[in-house]
């Protein structure tokens, strides 16, 4: 399999790449359980997810031996892949193992086996059988639902039913970091902050521990903002104007302070990176029920 590279520190570990014929959601948690043992709770994933072909997979893994060969020097790729399919599993596996730029690991195969060795019950091939009609699957769309509903600062009054609120100013990243959350099945909240209006009273009586501020840099949100506004930036400049930038920082985090949120720091960084850091500091004070490990 050729020579080690070296992962020096606590926080580097090679790309793990999923290939799913569902949405993956399965393999990502496996990955994210087995970078912790090595102390990393945020391993960089790549997703390949519904694929139906052979084809696809081999473009995939050819594409990113190709890409982490160029970054490393070291052409080889980490796989975890939950294929139902049974001979698409087994044309990868044969892909793989012909293959010495490849580590790839089989997370279905041998439990759906081991489980109709034991009962001798024919499994289903049919991808994505996790979800169907099952609870977690539920809960998740009802998070959804839920979030969306509380996009925005939207129906304020309802803010002491969500698992989590997000605070903070125009561009950092309340919505997607709300969606990403939801779909992990939490209920999520956001309310949006500026120098020119009131934060709902309501915020007031949220559990401390489910409440979390959006921050970011000036320079960062400034360049955000102006490629928000692209050619519209000289009729409303003043919402990219660094003085009412910092102001309006600023006053978020005074609120923030007031309120007790806890502050996560958004820029440069990925929406998973963020909801990571809030999950960690949310499922301190709420661990994690059964309902919720689906």
């Amino acid at each position: 399999m050729g020579d080690l590279i070296a992962y020096g520190s606590s926080t580097e570990l090679p790309t793990i790449h999923v290939i799913s014929d569902s949405v993956g959601l399965t393999a990502q948690a496996v990955a994210r359980a087995a970078a912790a043992q090595f102390g990393v709770t945020n391993p960089i994933i790549e997703v390949l997810p519904k694929v139906r072909s052979m084809a696809s997979i081999r473009e995939f893994l050819d594409e990113h031996a190709a890409i982490h060969k160029r970054s490393t020097g070291d052409g080889r790729i980490l796989v975890f892949y939950t294929l139902v399919d049974r001979a698409l599993s087994r044309q990868l596996a044969e892909y793989a193992g012909a293959r010495e730029d490849i580590v790839a690991v089989d997370l279905m195969t041998d439990a759906i086996a081991a489980i109709a060795h034991m009962t001798g019950r024919e499994p289903s091939t049919k991808p994505g059988g996790l979800h169907v009609a099952d609870q977690y699957y539920f809960r998740r769309i009802e998070a959804i639902e839920f979030t969306i509903a509380h996009d925005d600062g939207r129906n304020p009054h309802e803010l002491q039913q969500a698992d989590i609120v997000l605070l903070g100013v125009s561009r950092s990243s309340k919505t997607p970091t709300s969606i990403y959350l939801s779909q992990q099945g939490y209920k999520v909240a956001n309310i949006p902050l500026d120098p020119t209006t009131t934060p709902p009273a309501e915020l007031a009586q949220v559990e401390r521990t489910r409440l979390f501020g959006l921050m970011t840099t000036p320079e960062v949100l400034i360049s955000i903002r102006q490629r928000r506004l692209g050619n519209a930036s000289v009729v409303a400049s003043s919402y990219a104007d660094p003085e009412y930038v910092y102001q309006d920082l600023e006053q978020a985090r005074a609120l923030m302070r007031k309120l007790g949120c806890i502050v996560i720091h958004t820029e440069n960084r990925a929406v998973e990176e963020t909801a990571q850091e809030i999950l960690r500091y949310y499922e301190r004070a709420h661990p994690p029920s059964t309902d919720m490990m689906g």
